[in-house]
């Protein structure tokens, strides 16, 4: 058990590490190549092997769609179309500055989900909860703002791309909410027909950008350029974290996962600085008002938690209390 446990939790910080350290090597590639194809060619890619992967494990029954087409491409679409492009697309509008504005964002995830949660059950979330989601967003506007929020407010290069960012997360978030659709499926199964949807609808979409002309086919000598970059993207923030992240989810629980979403923003920052990146003092505080956030709200509910199994307990004696990590 004990063992289970180290491998769930090394997954998910695989994960998120591989996620924090995906915005500077984007970054870096988009010297070279738009970010429409650079996410294009690296989820083309992810779902090749994701295919091959789920015929090998499971055989062509785990291909058929039970009825569940449409949701499946919803989903696939708000993950492989408007997270990865959007985020990427609105990264590279902001310049440097994106790098760490989309990674802050993404450790939004979990505050987030709390709103939509909040919006759609029309259940109101604890006092505590609630001052955690207000203290996260003080955090992504110190990061975004920079400490000036009325330039910000005036200056329409950056809100256009905040808000892509901000789109894309949303689009993240409803996507991991949406595995609970397929709770009797695998999380391969529901990562490669999700993404091999998704990827398909990001196809037409880039189709058409590039008939606009806003972006080209890249050349030969951009793609020799950029495969470094492309093989990690792949690889890493690809196949590895989204598999391992789902399986090292299962493995710990939710409440436990979340905790290693802190390692996005603290990966980010590190190679940032590594990179030689100008980082200013509010990129610090506001990545630091953001993991306070998560692990004051992530200490609460597993309190919350222990008191309901010991208020369960109580009242039948025989009931197993919830077992956490």
């Amino acid at each position: 058990m004990k063992n289970r446990i180290v491998w769930g939790a090394f997954l998910c910080f695989i994960a998120a590490a591989s996620w924090g350290a995906m915005f500077p090597v984007a970054n870096s590639a988009f010297h070279a190549i738009d970010p429409f194809y650079f996410t294009l060619i690296r989820y083309v890619s992810v779902t090749v092997l994701l295919v091959i992967l789920l015929w090998w494990k499971e055989g062509k029954q785990a291909f058929r769609m039970e009825k569940r087409g449409l949701s499946l491409w919803f989903f696939g679409t708000m993950a492989f179309v408007v997270y990865n492009l959007f985020i990427f697309w609105g990264q590279d509008l902001m310049g440097e500055p994106g790098i760490m504005v989309a990674s802050i964002s993404e450790a939004m995830m979990p505050m987030i989900s709390i709103v939509i949660v909040w919006v759609i059950s029309r259940h109101k979330p604890h006092g505590f909860t609630l001052a955690c989601v207000f203290t996260a967003f003080i955090g992504v506007m110190l990061v975004i703002t920079k400490g000036d929020l009325r330039s910000f407010l005036t200056a329409t290069d950056d809100i256009v791309p905040s808000l892509l960012i901000f789109l894309a997360v949303i689009g993240w978030v409803i996507y991991t909410m949406g595995g609970n659709h397929f709770s009797g499926w695998s999380a391969l199964r529901y990562s490669t027909l999700s993404c091999l949807l998704g990827t398909a609808t990001a196809c037409v979409v880039v189709f058409f950008v590039t008939l606009t002309g806003y972006i080209s086919i890249p050349t030969v000598a951009v793609l020799q350029t950029v495969t470094p970059h492309m093989l990690f993207m792949i690889i890493f923030p690809g196949i590895i974290a989204l598999l391992g992240w789902n399986v090292g989810v299962r493995i710990l629980s939710p409440l436990n996962g979340l905790l290693f979403i802190n390692f996005v923003p603290v990966t980010t920052l590190v190679i940032s600085f590594i990179q030689g990146y100008q980082l200013t003092m509010f990129d610090y505080i506001g990545t630091v008002f953001i993991i306070a956030s998560l692990l004051g709200n992530n200490i609460f509910l597993r309190i919350q938690q222990k008191r309901k199994d010991e208020a369960k307990q109580y009242k039948n004696p025989s009931a197993q209390p919830t077992a956490t990590a």
